[in-house]
C-alpha cells in the first residue's frame, strides 16, 4: 500500500556519507533512524529512480539545490534526496551535483524505506533492479503533509517548483 497524505512515514534506516568528522557522526557512510530525524522537524523528501540518472542529474536534484533557499524560507528544516543507491554512490553523486550541505543524500542500499512508502518500481527487465518511483513529500514532525507521485518514469509534479508552490 503506498503511503498517504496524513501517514505517519515507517519505522526504517537511512545511511548518508558523512564527508566531515563531527561528534556523533564519523566519515563515511552513517546509519540514521528516520523517526529519529523527522522528529520536530520539517522535510522536503524526494525520492527518484537512481544516482547519475539522467532525469535526476539534470533536473530533479538540480531544482532542489536551486531553491533550497525558497523552501527554508518558507519553513522546510532540511531537503532529503532519498534513492535507492548506497551510501558511497549518494555521497559522490552529491558532491558532483554541488549538495554538500544543501540537500541531505540519503541512500536505501536495500530499498526497505522504500518499500516501506510502497513506493517501490520494478526495473529488473532493464537490468536496473527494484527502485525509487519519482515522488516529493514534504512531512511535518513524521507526517506526510504533502505527496507527489509522479506517473511512470515522467518529470511533472515531483520538482521542487511543484513543492515550493503547494507550501504556500
Amino acid at each position: 500500500m503506498t503511503i498517504q497524505i496524513g501517514d505517519r512515514l515507517p519505522e526504517a534506516t537511512l545511511s548518508e556519507f558523512i564527508e566531515t568528522e563531527t561528534e556523533g557522526c564519523s566519515l563515511g557512510p552513517n546509519t540514521f533512524n528516520v523517526a529519529d530525524l523527522v522528529k520536530g522537524k520539517t522535510i522536503a523528501i524526494f525520492g527518484l529512480p537512481g544516482a547519475y540518472t539522467p532525469t535526476c542529474s539534470a533536473q530533479h536534484l538540480p531544482g532542489y539545490i536551486q531553491l533550497a533557499d525558497q523552501l527554508k524560507a518558507k519553513g522546510v528544516d532540511e531537503i532529503w534526496c532519498v534513492s535507492v543507491n548506497d551510501a558511497f554512490v549518494m555521497g559522490a553523486w552529491g558532491r558532483d551535483q554541488k549538495a554538500t550541505g544543501i540537500v541531505r543524500m540519503m541512500a536505501d542500499g536495500s530499498g526497505t524505506f522504500t518499500k516501506a512508502l510502497g513506493l517501490e518500481f520494478d526495473l529488473s527487465a532493464k537490468g536496473l533492479g527494484v527502485r525509487s518511483q519519482r515522488y516529493s513529500m514534504l512531512v511535518e514532525d513524521g507526517v506526510v503533509k504533502q505527496l507527489n507521485l509522479e506517473n511512470g518514469g515522467g518529470f511533472a509534479v515531483s520538482s521542487a517548483e511543484k513543492l515550493l508552490e503547494q507550501i504556500g
